[in-house]
């Protein structure tokens, strides 16, 4: 089974990152990389040339964190996803629904000087999520026994901790690189339950299984930023990053159990790792600042499908499911009317936008799934002349744009398409020259 054949509309609230169909498979919902900033001008940031905030798109960044200075950011972010799907049944059609509420920390990541032109990074941050909670009903009977409802159910998250150096050997050059740690569990399960039994005693036993799979694996980053023009009044700076891929191979353990009695193992199975390998990627990107405004645009390429082209999901159930190359682009903007204003508090708020476009990194019966996002935002910052700040963001998009069908057992079946507005707060902080002077007193 491939996506909700029958879904019911609810709204709740959970501490999972997603809900959403696509999670199904492989490592489930892909987050969006970068801070709260970053990430209301689209998630552009590659070339991001910054004194005063965090920036972990690229190690070669952490060249330039300041000395006797230390850059902190910590995060939450909830959302609020719908999902819908157009069903089919001969000549007629039929639209279900559901809604689903989310709430969790996002990132918490540092930056702070090693030497003169050498700096450390280090990020805490969602790498992907899994959520979902469907149904299908078969509407044949099996047999003699009635008819029966397949529920299918999924929750976990893998998490992302980077740490990494970077080195300007002059001011307007600079690199870096970083070691990426992904650990996590995702959990996802199936039972079988009678709907109407018609014979015997009306007693039949239902079916639960649990599929776990455990993530703990590394692999590197390197980047590279170069600052054609960098006055104080003007920047303009090109960066680019490579990501080596690698191994994941999640170890996956599959567990069945009757009447939902968890204690009653009917079989426990070790299936090793699934073949999985982290996609090689290529990013690169372009930003340019003055004392008023900020834009950025990046182009991210991620090779899934070179990858793994020998995994196949679902398909011994006539779906496929399979991985594929993703091109993505971002674009972003911010203006900051006059950040010295002493009259005015919002002359000195940053007003932020974006927007981003790329390809979801699974296909469905041989349907790629497009993503769009709509992003704004706000810096107030937290004293005059200083560079800590408040930020808020809002991201909406979509994802399966239009109402493409596939064909499942000569049957149409319509792909979901999914809607959601993310709200993001973090906070950042920006360590002033004072907390690490020695007092002398006399």
């Amino acid at each position: 089974m491939l996506l909700p054949l029958g879904v019911t509309a609810q709204t709740l609230t959970s501490s999972v990152n997603t809900y959403s169909p696509y999670s199904m498979y492989g490592l489930g919902e892909l987050s969006t990389p970068g801070t709260v900033m970053q990430r209301s001008m689209g998630g552009v940031g590659v070339a991001m040339f910054s004194t005063t905030s965090v920036n972990m798109l690229n190690p070669a960044a952490f060249g330039y964190t300041p000395r006797q200075s230390f850059l902190f950011n910590f995060e939450v972010e909830g959302g609020h996803f719908q999902n819908s799907q157009n069903k089919y049944a001969g000549a007629s059609s039929s639209k279900v629904k559901t809604a689903y509420n989310t709430l969790n920390i996002h990132n918490i990541s540092f930056q702070m000087p090693l030497a003169g032109g050498v700096g450390l990074g280090f990020s805490l941050s969602p790498y992907s999520s899994v959520g979902y909670s469907i149904y299908r009903d078969d509407l044949s009977q099996i047999g003699q026994t009635g008819r029966w409802r397949y529920e299918y159910a999924g929750e976990g998250d893998v998490s992302e901790v980077k740490i990494g150096v970077g080195w300007a050997p002059t001011k307007k050059f600079s690199f870096g690189a970083s070691m990426i740690y992904y650990w996590g569990n995702i959990d996802r399960s199936y039972k079988t339950i009678s709907k109407d039994i018609i014979i015997g005693s009306g007693e039949y036993s239902s079916t639960v299984g649990i599929d776990t799979y455990d993530v703990s694996r590394i692999k590197a980053q390197v980047g590279l930023m170069w600052n054609p023009i960098l006055k104080t009044d003007e920047i303009l700076s090109f960066g680019a990053t490579y990501d080596l891929g690698g191994e994941l191979k999640p170890d996956m353990v599959k567990y069945v159990y009757v009447d939902n009695l968890l204690s009653t193992t009917v079989r426990q199975e070790n299936d090793g790792a699934l073949p999985l390998k982290l996609p090689k990627q290529l990013a690169a990107g372009v930003f340019y600042q003055n004392l008023k405004f900020r834009v950025g645009a990046d182009y991210a390429y991620q090779a899934w499908g070179n990858d793994n082209t020998s995994i196949m999901e679902n398909g011994d159930n006539g779906v496929e499911v399979a991985y594929t190359n993703t091109h993505t682009v971002k674009v972003g903007f911010q203006y900051t009317p006059r950040y010295t204003d002493v009259r005015n508090y919002l002359r000195r708020v940053a007003y932020r936008v974006g927007a981003r476009y790329g390809d979801y990194y699974q296909t469905y019966g041989g349907e790629k799934i497009q993503q769009l996002a709509i992003t704004a935002g706000f810096g107030f910052p937290v004293q005059l002349f200083g560079r800590s700040s408040v930020d808020f963001g809002v991201e909406w998009g979509v994802r399966g744009m239009g109402n493409k069908t596939i064909m499942v057992d000569n049957a149409k079946v319509g792909l979901v398409n999914q809607q959601y507005i993310k709200f993001s707060l973090g906070l950042s902080l920006f360590g002033e020259d004072e907390w690490f002077m020695m007092r002398k007193y006399k």
